[in-house]
């Protein structure tokens, strides 16, 4: 039987490229392609594929993670793999987290993103090797929950800016600047501004 996919990607020569290698009249038929996360919902809507092959990264509109948890909220719902240049493990387990089946980067050779899309329409759990035991590991250890706040002080923590200057831009008073970096550093398990700018890159937090 043939699997009905949807190409998600906000690059016309990636779409292309994929097309070019899994449409190939076999075992995967690409009905429809979408530039952005919006225009996914409509078609996938419209073509009701059976597997949405989305990127993470969609341009200005909403990204993959949120594209996908409204895929997911569908009647029927598409299973939906991701094809992503960005391993960190915050985008690995947000996508997961928001209804993924499976998660492979674009460095994959067509056969394993052909693969890839055969077992997630079968219903199965698709990661790159190297992501298993990271994924595994950031169900039993999650990624700390930062308030919006938290994440804009982070930012500009890693812009190297002082307690003053983040007071500033925030429209705060410093003291409660200071509070917040005493809350992230308790959540991160850190004790100093660089081990959290470090930590947060480290896992996507910023």
């Amino acid at each position: 039987m043939t699997i009905t996919v949807l190409l998600v990607d906000d690059h016309p020569v990636v779409r292309t490229g994929l097309r070019a290698v899994l449409d190939t009249g076999g075992q995967v038929s690409i009905v429809a392609e979408a530039a952005s996360g919006e225009e996914a919902l409509t078609l996938a809507e419209h073509f009701q594929p059976d597997v949405v092959l989305c990127d993470l990264r969609l341009g200005d509109g909403i990204d993959g993670i949120d594209t996908t948890k409204a895929l997911r909220a569908m009647e029927p719902a598409p299973h939906v793999l991701i094809l992503s240049t960005y391993d960190r493990d915050a985008d690995i387990l947000g996508a997961m987290d928001a209804g993924a089946s499976g998660y492979l980067l674009k460095e994959a050779t067509p056969e394993t993103i052909t693969d890839g899309i055969a077992r997630v329409a079968a219903g199965q759990t698709v990661l790159a090797p190297e992501m298993t035991s990271r994924v595994l590991a950031g169900m039993r250890n999650p990624l700390p929950e930062l308030t919006e706040r938290e994440r804009e002080v982070l930012r500009l923590l890693s812009t190297g800016a002082t307690n003053k200057e983040m007071a500033q831009q925030l429209f705060v008073a410093e003291a409660t600047v200071k509070s917040h970096l005493v809350h992230i550093f308790t959540k991160l398990g850190v004790d100093n501004r660089a081990r959290a700018v470090a930590l947060a890159k480290e896992t996507g937090l910023i």
